[in-house]
Order: structure tokens, then sequence, then C-alpha cells
């Protein structure tokens, strides 16, 4: 809902556009002073901490949970995304991290998509940090009145004021009213004008809060590049709990669009120099006792399921169970064999072409001595030079044949070369059978036999040089279509057909007219 209307359209433009030109100055001096300060300064230490974080693929459990994270409302987790909200009016959801955050430094990356039909949409997506869990509420989808920060991706602009989808960052301490009236703005620490509804990749954001300072870059979704990331705003000086949830919360009103969330990665930072503490030391010692409890109580399930497993299979017992599996030479060894019976199969196939190869080449010089015999006698001697050079021609692309045919014949020999390695090394560990070596010795008759037959088709170029000397035979004259007088008189008649029909359509036309 507005709550002011301009009575001066030209003066409030003129104003808005003034307004936005000092933004866009003032943000990019601000882009150019943070580049130059994270340049001149070391950057920290930064670790995964995937106890609050999710992502695809297998993001929910067959239970429909997320691991490390609760979800309420209308939040639809699936394998690759947690859809916040759907589509629909009135909708909100929320998922939020089940055990508290304790970070001094730390550094989060959103993944989402904010789709929708229409031009406009609502309400938006907001990130939080905040002391106590707002599973439920009216501000995005979460509770009002939060100790901590939130970063929220307004979409639907409330105060008419034509500043909006905005990315906004609003702090509270527990005793703050969120002002929907103004989208917020008379409570921002900080805010930048972005589209991210309806883009063509996934909108990434990354809020960075290191030394008391709070940053957000954007990657607006025009280009897949994961870390092509831009200056939004930095807020400093920002006091927020020590220890903390994260969650992301996300509503629809009037409007509605569709708020997924393709991954959530929280990273924990840590100051150039200071070494991170161990992982061991960041678990409670209750909730070690308790995994150590669950871990012995599994251990006994284990236990007594196999005593009732060997009581109901009795002639199971005493059977090694490496019997069942196989070994790790057994599996190379079955590996090597199968590699080989895919070379054998490649030299068939290959050997088949060649032979294909060869018939055609045989046809073609058949064929040849065929027409040289033929019309060898009767050739003119105005016809001899271009005889000599289609025939010239075709012994070049012969010669090329040929040349291909030596290539394969020589890259068989290779491959016999290696299959002949390959099987004495197997039979040197001595995993050999006498299948698995009639199989190596019919490959090497095949290939002995394609090389025979392609050292006779080279003999048998080089000795007969006649051969070379061979006429194309001639091809007859190509009777001429379409004279000239019968081109004319065709076009003649087409014309005087066409200029009678045209008279014929007039007349017609105008007989109708009469009865108008």
């Amino acid at each position: 809902m507005a709550v002011s209307i301009a009575k001066r359209p030209a003066a409030n433009a003129c104003i808005v556009l003034l307004t936005f030109s000092v933004t866009l100055l003032f943000g990019r001096c601000d882009a150019d002073a943070a580049t130059g300060a994270s340049a001149s300064e070391e950057a920290p230490h930064r670790r995964f901490e995937y106890k609050y974080s999710f992502k695809g693929p297998h993001l929910s459990q067959p239970d429909g949970s997320i691991p490390f994270w609760v979800h309420t409302g209308n939040a639809i987790p699936s394998a690759d995304q947690v859809r916040i909200t759907p589509s629909l009016r009135s909708q909100r959801g929320s998922v939020w991290t089940k055990n508290t955050v304790g970070f001094e430094h730390w550094e989060a990356e959103v993944t989402f998509r904010v789709s929708g039909r229409g031009r406009m949409g609502a309400d938006g997506l907001a990130v939080w940090f905040t002391a106590s869990q707002g599973l439920d509420g009216p501000v995005y989808g979460a509770a009002d009145k939060w100790n901590g920060v939130g970063v929220f991706f307004d979409s639907f602009d409330n105060d008419g004021k034509k500043n909006n989808p905005a990315i906004i960052v609003v702090g509270n301490n527990g005793n703050l009213v969120y002002d929907h009236q103004n989208d917020g703005t008379t409570q921002a620490l900080g805010t930048c004008l972005r589209d991210f509804r309806n883009k063509p990749y996934p909108v990434r954001a990354k809020i960075t809060y290191y030394k008391k300072t709070l940053t957000v870059m954007i990657n607006n979704g025009f280009t897949p590049d994961k870390d092509d990331y831009e200056f939004c705003t930095k807020v400093d000086n920002m006091i927020i709990p020590k220890e903390g949830f994260f969650g992301i919360s996300a509503a629809t009103g009037g409007l509605a669009d569709d708020h997924d969330v393709l991954s959530f990665l929280l990273f924990r930072l840590t100051e150039p120099g200071q070494q991170p503490p161990p992982p061991e030391a960041e678990i409670p010692r209750e909730e070690k006792d308790k995994y150590q409890e669950e871990f012995e109580n599994f251990q006994q399930e284990l236990d007594k399921k196999k005593e009732e497993f060997q009581k109901e299979h009795p002639d199971v017992q005493g059977e090694p169970i490496e019997d069942l599996f196989e070994s790790v030479n057994d599996r190379e060894i079955r590996q090597v064999f199968e590699g080989q019976n895919r070379i054998h199969l490649e030299i068939k196939q290959l050997h088949r072409q060649l032979a294909m190869i060869l018939d055609e080449q045989r046809r073609y010089v058949s064929v040849i001595t065929d027409e040289v015999a033929k019309k060898g006698t009767h050739a003119e001697s105005g016809q001899q030079d271009t005889g000599s050079s289609q025939l010239s021609a075709v012994i070049a692309h012969q010669q090329e044949v040929l040349r291909n045919l030596n290539d394969l014949k020589n890259s068989f020999h290779d491959s016999l070369k290696q299959i002949g390695s390959a099987q004495h090394q197997g039979s040197a560990v001595g995993m050999g059978t006498y299948e698995t070596v009639q199989h190596f010795n019919d490959i090497k008759e095949h290939l002995h036999l394609v090389k025979r037959d392609v050292e006779h088709l080279v003999q048998r170029s080089a000795q007969n040089p006649a051969e070379k000397v061979m006429k194309c035979p001639e091809l007859p004259p190509m009777p001429s279509c379409l004279s000239t007088v019968h081109f004319a008189v065709f076009v003649v008649v087409q014309s005087v057909l066409f200029f009678c029909y045209i008279m014929y359509k007039s007349q017609q036309e105008a007989a109708a007219k009469k009865f108008f």
C-alpha cells in the first residue's frame, strides 16, 4: 500500500533520477574502496561447516527432512532444492539450523531463484542470523522483533516509490517492529537496487561478517560464472549476537512467486596467523556421550541380527566372508581381460572395414582395366591429354588410398604387439587359461591375413605400371533439355494466358458490381 501520492510527476522523476545517480556513484566508490582494502589486507582462512549448510543433490532425506536443519510452514524440501514458498497466495515458509552457531567471523553463500509469471512479484525472501529461531511470523515468513540481522530480498513495492526489487539489511535488538508500509527503508542499515526475479541463472548472494563489518555481494544471475559478484552494500560497526541460528524464510501476498533455495553454504573465517580450533574441540561433552551411546546401541543391535541370521542359516556358518566378495587382484585381472576383449572387438571391426575398402579398390581397378581394354584401340589423339589428366587424378587417389592402407597395417601391427605383451604379462601373473591363449591366437591369425592382403595389393600396384596410364571411360554427350526457340514460345504463350486471365477476372468483377 502506498503511503504518499506524487503531486508533481516531473519534479519527482527528476529527484528519483538524481537519487539513483548519486547512489550509483557512491556504490562504485564503496566497491572500489572495498576492493582496495581487500587487496591490501590478507584474506582470512575459510573452513566449510557442513553442519550449518545444505546443497543438492540428495539434499533431503527419504522422510523429507534436511540434515541438521528444520523446516516449517509451506517449505517443501526436495533432492535438489528447498521451495520455501510455492507460487500461491498467502504462503509462508522457512528453514532454520537446529544448532546454534558461535563463530566470531563467518561467510554465507546463498543460491536461490525467485520466479513468477507476472511482471511484479511478492513478497520476498530473507536470510537471517538471530539469537532464536523465528519459525513463523509476518516478516517474510519469520518472527518479528528478532534479535540479530536480516538481509531482505524485497520484490514488492509497498510504499509506491518505484524502488523495488531491492536488497535491504535491517538490524534489530529484539524491540523494533518491522516497518512494512515503508518497505523497511526507515530501519535499513544498507540497501541496493537489484532485480533478482526471473533470471536465466540462479542468483547468488555472499554475506560476509568479518571484524564487525557486514558485506553483501550479489551475482545478478545473468551469467553461469559462480565467482562473478558485484558489490551491493556494507555496514560498519555491526554488532550481532555471539551465538545464533541461521535461517531462510519467504512469504507471498496478493501476488505470488516461487522462492527456491538451491544451496546454503556457511564458512568459518579465521584471521591470518590464527589457527582454527580442531573439529573435536567444537563438539560438547554431552553431545559426544550421546553419539557414543547411539553407536554402542547400534553395535548391540547389529550383533543380535548377526546371531539371528546365523541361527536361521546354519549352513552359512564357518564360511569366510572374504570368499563372498571379489578380491582386489581378481577385480584387476577381470578388468584387464575385459579391456582386452574390447580391444579384440575393435580390431575385428577395423578388419571388416579394411576388407570392404580392399574389395572396393579391387572393383575400381577391374572396371578401369575393362574400359581401357575396350577403348584403348579407339582413343583419339585429341582426347589423349584430357584422359591422361583424369587418369593421373585417379592414380593419385589410388596412391593416397594405398598410403592409408599402409597406415592401417602399421596400426594393426602395433595393436598386435600390445596384445602380445598383455598376453605375456597375463601369463607371467599366472592367471591365463587355454581359452584366453586361443583367443589371442585367433587375433594374430586375423591380423596376419589382413597384413598379407595389404602387402599383396601394394605389390600389385607397384608391379603393374601399365595400369597407371589407363584412361577413364568417356561419358556420352548430354542432350540439351530445352532449346532457345522452345523457351521463347513457352514464355509468349504463358504471357498471353496471363493477360487473358486478368481481363476475364476484371470483367467478372465489373459484372458483380452491378448487383450492388
